[in-house]
């Protein structure tokens, strides 16, 4: 059973700076990205605090040194967090629409379902196009492609093909990416 004690916290993956770095000897980068050399860690630290900054493991070489730079620390962790925010507010995500039809459908719904399609091609989705086989209508397959063809046809004004259509059990699944402009 787990320890359940109210003081205890999560150990958190802790970057390795000044005491936490456990080699003995490092290369070190001061603040101005000049190479002061392989010393000491003690040395290092030295240095590091006569300035006021941290010593920050930045990297380990092939040979196994260890390679430190001379930071304040504060600033950088906060500059890395305010880039990771900065991405993930630029990153597109793409959502997955699914429309479902079977193989006997009448033009009118198949037309409307294209429609719907067509906006959320439009909003910048992908979406699936799933043909239900329903009992024994999986012997109609090559009916079923060419309801998927017409589905196509209606929406390819709007969309690209990214799959082709395929047997997934009983459904035949076609999936239709935006055109870039």
């Amino acid at each position: 059973m787990e320890n359940r004690n109210r003081n205890s916290r999560p150990i958190k993956n802790q970057d390795p700076v000044n005491e936490l770095i456990r080699a003995h000897q490092v290369l070190v980068i001061d603040e101005d990205k000049q190479n002061l050399g392989v010393m000491s860690k003690r040395q290092a630290l030295e240095i590091a605090r006569s300035k006021n900054l941290d010593l920050y493991q930045v990297g380990v070489q092939p040979d196994g040194t260890v390679i430190t730079r001379i930071v304040n620390f504060g600033k950088l962790k906060y500059e890395q967090q305010k880039k990771s925010k900065e991405a993930k507010k630029h990153q597109t995500k793409i959502e997955n629409k699914e429309i479902r039809i079977t193989v006997n459908i009448g033009k009118h719904d198949l037309e409307t379902k294209a429609r719907k399609a067509k906006e959320f091609l439009e909003e910048g989705s992908r979406v699936k196009v799933s043909l239900k086989f329903r009992g024994r209508e999986v012997v109609y397959l090559d009916l079923g492609q060419q309801t998927l063809n017409n589905f196509f046809e209606l929406v390819s004004d709007v969309g690209k093909m990214e799959k082709e259509a395929k047997l997934n059990g009983k459904f035949l699944d076609m999936y239709i990416v935006p055109k870039k402009n």
